[in-house]
This record gives structure tokens, sequence and C-alpha cells, in this order.
């Protein structure tokens, strides 16, 4: 295994489109006749849409823009959910010539004017009423807006416009000027503006990501040219398509032409698995940490013979995952027993998502090694990558035939790393951002020397090439006895043996100990409440109970017993409820606000060491 790319590689990368319109066009030449897209609607009944499809929607709705005014590199934002119509609206703005700006539609009013006025942004697609709203409520703030478009809200005959009113006047603009969408499209360089993503951010104002074009083609060429995924695969796409995670896995669908499904509705997720039967899917950690969480306290709950079956099928699974990974044979009789569990355990644990999934991308966030690999000792694999929104999210991979659980992967072809001298990751490739938006100062402390991204994680590469993550540079602190502590990996670990868990927070900076604040998953919690007698009661009564008490403390025994003695975790306590993207606790990409959560529970972090 190395982290070399093949000539092949390369040239496939080096031969890359020259922006996203001709990107999507091209695909739409070759493969016009083949599924692109599939969208749910209202009565839940999905609909397929092909390419040639998507291509025409996708020019009458540029042409819109182009008649609304719209000039290259001008700014459009969407602000609306993971749906068919933000990939639609996204694609007719870049081939319009224009860039996209990106806002969750968690974002607040506050923020998203902000992020409306630093960019510029002339023209909103707004999902829906609530986020009309947000936009009347600021509009003297917003001069420079001539117009909303909405998906599904009301409009105004003025201001705020339908999705078809917009694509009326593109056709109409279209039968004046029949090649403006070619003409914006060839005229658009590489080094074009294409997304200006702002980072959610766990700590600050959320600072603009100034994308190219070439960002995104080269993203797209470099996942196509490492051959994991073929046209034939089917997406399942649930991630915000505001995030750059999302946004990758889209550029590798145009470089590819594999069908996506799409659907960003998080309680939907399991359903739609069951439906759409994609063979692949990218998703946080926190997905794989909350199935995992509720297989084990299923099980748990069943108890018997079923849970006996189980656990012994668990630890056959785990043998076997760790010879196949070490390139050691299975003895025949443990081969056995593995097919055996294979078809009576871990079957049904695969059906949960839809039965063909050939691997998992996970990103966004650290993935737990332990629920990694015991997702592979059940013949689920996740493959682990890693980036920033700054450097467009696909710096590294696992791949099928060359993973380490663990690892965040290879670089993917045309990406360098190196590890500067204090152990931080820097990053180099077309992929790297061209800087942050009216942010000068901020951009020259993070491209440093000859254009390397200075991550602020630290990490390793190993001997085969594949990088190891140890933790955020940010988050990393120091006891008062002078210990080093890598919170996240302690987090991480927990995760691994608390069925239960959602977040933990660690904290000790300047203290003598560390200390713990913890929460559960709501749906896990329920549940165990249904199982154990407390059917109908408050998350609040359920957590606070002497019983979850007394299973969470022995796992923090357990977990103890796998930390040096200066991380083990000698006070916590269970939160009455759960981290959520509405509190401001976590990200839109369901990462920890760290700072956030400690200075809300102050009081209680304070006491631990009183």
């Amino acid at each position: 295994m190395t982290a070399k790319a093949t000539p092949e590689q390369l040239e496939y990368v080096a031969n890359r489109a020259r922006n996203v319109g001709e990107m999507f066009y091209s695909r739409v030449n070759e493969t016009g006749h083949r599924e692109a897209f599939r969208y749910p609607d209202a009565d839940e009944e999905w609909h397929s849409v092909t390419w040639a499809q998507a291509g025409a929607k996708v020019k009458n709705l540029a042409a819109g823009l182009v008649s609304l005014g719209i000039e290259p590199e001008e700014r459009v934002a969407i602000a609306a959910g993971t749906r068919i119509e933000w990939v639609y609206a996204d694609l007719a703005i870049n081939s319009a010539g224009a860039a996209t700006t990106t806002v969750y539609p968690s974002t607040v009013a506050d923020d998203a004017a902000y992020i409306l006025s630093d960019s510029d942004s002339r023209v909103v697609f707004a999902e829906d009423d609530e986020q009309i709203a947000k936009l009347v409520a600021k509009k003297s703030e917003l001069p420079a807006v001539v117009k909303v478009v909405t998906f599904d809200g009301a409009t105004d005959g003025d201001w705020v416009i339908s999705l078809a009113n917009l694509e009326e006047l593109g056709k109409a603009y279209l039968e004046a000027n029949p090649t403006v969408i070619e003409d914006r499209i060839a005229a658009t360089t590489p080094e074009s503006l294409a997304t200006l993503i702002y980072t959610s951010g766990t700590t600050g104002r959320p600072k603009g990501v100034r994308l190219t074009h070439d960002t995104w083609t080269y993203e797209g060429a470099a996942i196509g040219a490492l051959g994991i995924l073929g046209p034939d695969d089917l997406e399942f796409r649930w991630l915000p398509m505001a995030h750059s995670f999302a946004k990758v896995l889209m550029s590798t669908q145009l470089a590819i032409g594999f069908a996506a499904a799409i659907d960003g509705r998080v309680p939907k997720i399991v359903d739609n698995l069951a439906v759409v039967r994609p063979t692949f899917m990218g998703a946080a950690p926190r997905i794989f940490e909350k199935a995992y969480g509720r297989i084990v306290t299923m099980m748990e709950e069943d108890g018997g013979v079923k849970l006996k079956l189980f656990k012994w099928a668990e630890k056959v699974g785990l043998e076997v995952s760790r010879l196949t990974r070490a390139g050691k044979p299975v003895p025949a009789g443990l081969a056995f027993q593995h097919k055996l569990a294979d078809k009576i355990i871990f079957t049904k644990i695969r059906d949960r998502f839809g039965g063909r999934v050939r691997f998992f991308i996970s990103g966004a966030a650290a993935l737990s090694a332990d629920i990694a690999e015991w997702f592979h000792s059940a013949n689920v694999l996740i493959l682990e990558g890693y980036g920033l929104t700054e450097s467009a999210a696909g710096s590294f991979v696992n791949h099928p035939d060359a993973f380490k659980i663990g690892s965040v992967g290879l670089p993917v072809p045309g990406t360098d790393v190196k590890i500067a001298e204090d152990g931080e990751i820097l990053i180099k490739g077309p992929g790297v951002m061209a800087g942050y938006h009216n942010l000068e100062g901020e951009t020259a402390g993070a491209l440093v020397g000859d254009g390397w991204l200075a991550t602020g994680d630290i990490g390793r590469v190993d001997e085969d090439g594949f990088l190891w993550i140890t933790d955020r540079k940010k988050d990393l602190f120091k006891t008062s006895g002078g210990k080093y502590i890598a919170p996240s990996h302690i987090e991480g670990v927990f995760k691994g043996v608390c069925p239960l868990a959602s977040q933990m927070v660690v904290h000790g900076n300047e203290r003598n100990f560390c200390s713990a604040l913890i929460t559960l998953d709501p749906d896990a919690v329920a549940a165990w409440g249904e199982a154990n007698g407390m059917a109908g009661k408050s998350y609040t009564e359920i957590v606070n109970s002497p019983e979850i008490n007394a299973i969470v403390a022995n796992d923090i025994e357990e977990l103890n017993a796998k930390l040096n003695r200066w991380e083990t975790i000698k006070k916590w306590a269970i939160l009455d409820n759960d981290l959520t993207v509405e509190s401001g606790e976590i990200t839109p990409s369901l990462k920890v606000k760290r700072r956030v959560v400690e200075d809300n529970y102050k009081e209680i972090l304070d006491g631990f060491y009183a």
C-alpha cells in the first residue's frame, strides 16, 4: 500500500473539465439517457430524473438568473435543506458563471443577514416561508438582494418569486438569447469563483471560504481516478448540501455519472435506505454511532438466547476482521463460524442499510475506531476520509482494498501532505481554497509557505502513506500537572463502549484532572425506557434515574481502563438534554462547539473542581 498516485490517475485528474458547467453538460451529453437523480414527493413517492432532463431544467434556471441581471462571479445564495431543488439551483448558478453562497436552513436571521451581506449575494434561493421570513425581517440590511426565489414558500409577485417563475423567465430569455448559457460556460475560467461556503465554525463569526471551479472539477476527478466508484453505483445523499462533504459527492457524481437519491431529512434516513437500497453513502460519524447504539441496545433488551448469539457473532466477527486486516489466514473452523454468524446476525445488520451497500464514507468529524471495527466485523465497511472546507473536504480517503481503521486514509491523487515541526498537518493541491472572503489577514494565517494550508489538526503519516489524526491543535489542552490531553480521542473511545452515548465533552485545561459532560441519545434512551419499566417518562427523568447512572458509571470505568492514568475521567455528569444544532452547541455537520458547551455548563464544570 502506497500514497503515490499512478501516472494513469494523474493523467485522469489533469484532463478534468475547466469548470463546473462544462463538467455537468459533458455528463449530460455523454449519458443523457441515464438516471441522474431520484427524489421523494410530499406523498413519499420517489421520482427519477435523467441527466438530459436535469440539463434542460438547469439551463432554464441559469438563463433565468441571467435575465435577473446576474453577472459572472456574482453571488447567488441558497438557504435550504438538501433536496433536488438545491442541486438544480447550484448547478444553474455555476452554469450562469455565478458563484453559490451556502446558507444552512438552521442559520438564525442575524447570521444569515451577515453571510448575505458579506458575500454581496444578489439573489437568494429560499426553501420555504421560514427562510423567506428571515429575509423579510432583514430586508433593510440586504440592499444588494434584488430577488428571492422560493422552492415551497408563498410569493409576493415582486421581491419573492417561485422556482417555476424563474424557469419561465429563463425560457423566455433563451428564445432571444439561445446560446447565452453555452457562452457563460465558455467564459468561465478554472480560477473563477464557484462557491462561497461559510464555515459554521466551532468558534466566532462564520468565514467565507472561496472555492474555485477548478477546486470542484479537481475533487470530482481525483475521487473518480481512484476507481472505487462506477456509473452503476447508487448514492443516497442526505448530508447538508451547504457542507463541503456533500459538494464533493456532487462533483464526484458529475465526474463518474452514477445516480444519487436525494433527501436531507435526517429522521427519514433509515426508512429511505430501505427504499432506495444504495450501494454507497457519505455520512457524519453521528449516524454510525446512532446505528451502533440502537443495534446493541436492542440486542441487550432482547436478552436470553438472542443476546448470547449476538455476543458470539461479535466475537467471531472481530477475530476475523483483525486477522484479515493483518493479512493473516483465517482458520477453517473460524471461517465456518463467521459464515454462520453472517447468515443469522450480520445480514440483518446490513439489511438495515438496504442490503446493497458496498461501503460508507465517513467524514466531517472523527469516527471512533472501535465503532468502525465493530461494523467491519459485521461485513459493513466504513471508509473514513478527511479534509476541511478550506481544502474542499476531499483530501484523504481510505480505499476498499487499502484501508486502515483509525486512519483517514491516503491523499487523493494530486494532493500533497507534510507534517510541520509542531505536528500540524499541512495540505497542498488544487483542492485548497483561494482564501477567505474579505479576510486577508485570516487568509495569510491559513495559507503558509508556498501555498500550504495549515489545517489546525495534529497528525502523522505512517510508512504506507496513511494519515492519522491525533487531535485538533486548538482542542489539545494541558492539565495543571503538565500532561497534554487530546479530548477527541477520549470521546471517540467512550462512544465505542457506551451504546447509549450521544456526545461527550472532555474538560480539564489547567485543571488537576479530566472531567466530562455526557449526553445520551434520545432515541436510545426512549427505547431503553420502554424495555425497563419507564415507558412514557421524559428524557430528563430517564437519564437522571439511578439505573441509567449505574450503566454510564460502568461505561466510564471501561473507558478509563483503556486510557493513560492522566487521561482518565474522574468526575462526570449526564446533561438533562442532548446537544442540538438549534441550541448552537453543535454545528450543522454535527461537530460539537466545545467552547460553547463549556460556557453553557460552566457551573457544573466548576463544581467538579470545587
